[in-house]
């Protein structure tokens, strides 16, 4: 009986981690749509977000399951109160990715992004997309060290972030209002896609030391 449990344990951990693999996938889509105004791109992962929704729900209902099935005491405990609080900022993940590709949509056929700030938007998705393949690792190794370093690596995507301000403040920003709330909105989205991937890495911790680290991630989008 015990080992059909801790069976199901670990398949909890495997599709919360193959969440987060497709969370990945859909903000890499969706960085690629935005740089590139490619409307069928964009479209594929507004079509796909229902389906990230599909796994949280399918996590929380094993996770409760084994709640009221099993009553797991210690690390047993954590681990399934942990998933459903992961799962929960996976899924906002997910959003943050259809905000992206929506905000491609809306645009298209022009592009979201103003030739200046497109590097910027370039480097944070491929910071952000590793940030949640990461968390996928450390879903699945528990590793406390390579959880900490996540929250290290989320400082890159709060400096491009803050940098997007001043670029946009500038006394020769040229593209206008509109332009600018774009650059804004989309710059905030990559931002808070970062904390909520560092807000999965400190729930494996928790798992593994007992202790929850200081939070950065608000529970908003």
């Amino acid at each position: 009986m015990r080992e059909a449990y801790h069976v199901e344990l670990e398949q909890l951990a495997d599709n919360l981690a193959e969440m987060s693999v497709g969370v990945a996938a859909a903000m890499e889509k969706a960085t690629r749509a935005l740089l590139d105004a490619d409307l069928a791109l964009a479209e594929q992962v507004i079509g796909d977000d229902a389906k990230i929704d599909d796994m949280r729900a399918e996590c929380e209902e094993q996770a409760y399951a084994l709640l009221a099935l099993q009553a797991p005491v210690a690390t047993d405990l954590r681990t399934v109160l942990a998933v459903i609080h992961a799962a929960e900022s996976l899924e906002r993940m997910g959003d943050l990715a259809l905000h992206v590709a929506k905000a491609a949509r809306r645009r298209h056929p022009e592009s979201a992004l103003p030739e200046p700030v497109r590097p910027y938007f370039a480097e944070m998705g491929e910071a952000v997309v590793k940030l949640a393949l990461r968390a996928e690792e450390v879903i699945k190794s528990r590793d406390v060290e390579a959880a900490r370093s996540i929250e290290a690596d989320d400082d890159q995507v709060d400096e491009i972030h803050r940098h997007l301000f001043s670029v946009i403040m500038a006394k020769d920003w040229e593209f206008g209002v509109p332009a600018a709330v774009d650059v804004t909105l989309l710059g905030r989205f990559y931002e808070r896609y970062a904390d909520h991937a560092v807000s999965v890495a400190k729930r494996m911790v928790f798992v593994a030391t007992g202790k929850m680290p200081g939070y950065g991630a608000d529970e908003d989008i």
